[in-house]
């Protein structure tokens, strides 16, 4: 597989002629939904469902969109391309296999509503957990995509989160919000103690898994 890393939450991923797109918020790049095949959408969060973009680009053609029921209510009118998922299934999306898990949103704040939440995990090889530190079951995953900073966030959290899943590499992710400065502390922590090979990758940079 190779993955496209674009700013933020948003993964592109091109295997055997398929393109999936996770998370294409606002926050992102709308040409990351350029081609694609389908979406996952791990919850309603602006930075995460970009509304405008995804309707644009259903207005150019059938895109199956996979994510929690809850979506229905954002989607509006393009909520007839919503594939409900929950916690638990297994499905495929752009001829890719896909693990659902997790269920529901960190807690941002009490007074704040939770909102349902999905993770992924993509072909048995790469996890995006959305807003959540959910572990999956299938420990280690080869390549993990941590949140690695959020209002709902705590850096030690995230640390021990990416220890659980004892991953083989794990890449920035859910980084939009940092200024250069924050980028630089955190990428040196995340290194140093995260226990596995960490980098953050720029907007744009392609690896393949």
């Amino acid at each position: 597989m190779r993955l496209t890393k674009y700013a933020h939450s948003c993964l592109r991923v091109e295997h055997d002629g398929g393109v999936l797109v996770v998370d294409p918020g606002v926050f992102s790049d709308p040409a990351a939904l350029d081609g694609a095949d389908a979406v996952l959408v791990t919850h309603e969060h602006p930075d995460h469902l970009d509304l405008a973009a995804v309707r644009l680009r259903l207005d150019r053609g059938p895109l199956p969109i996979h994510g929690p029921a809850s979506l229905a209510g954002p989607l509006g009118d393009a909520a007839e391309a919503l594939h409900p998922v929950a916690a638990g299934d297994s499905f495929t999306a752009a001829g890719i296999a896909i693990r659902a898990y997790g269920g529901q949103h960190a807690v941002i704040h009490p007074d704040i509503p939770v909102v349902d939440n999905v993770g992924f995990l993509i072909n048995d090889v790469v996890y995006h957990p959305g807003d959540s530190l959910v572990v999956p079951e299938e420990t280690p995953i080869d390549t993990l995509f941590a949140p690695i900073h959020a209002p709902w966030s705590k850096f030690s959290e995230v640390v021990e989160f990416i220890r659980a899943v004892a991953p083989r590499r794990a890449y920035a992710l859910h980084d939009a919000l940092l200024n250069d400065n924050g980028l630089g502390v955190l990428n040196r922590q995340y290194t140093a103690l995260s226990g596995t090979e960490y980098q953050r990758l720029e907007p744009g940079s392609r690896v393949d898994v």
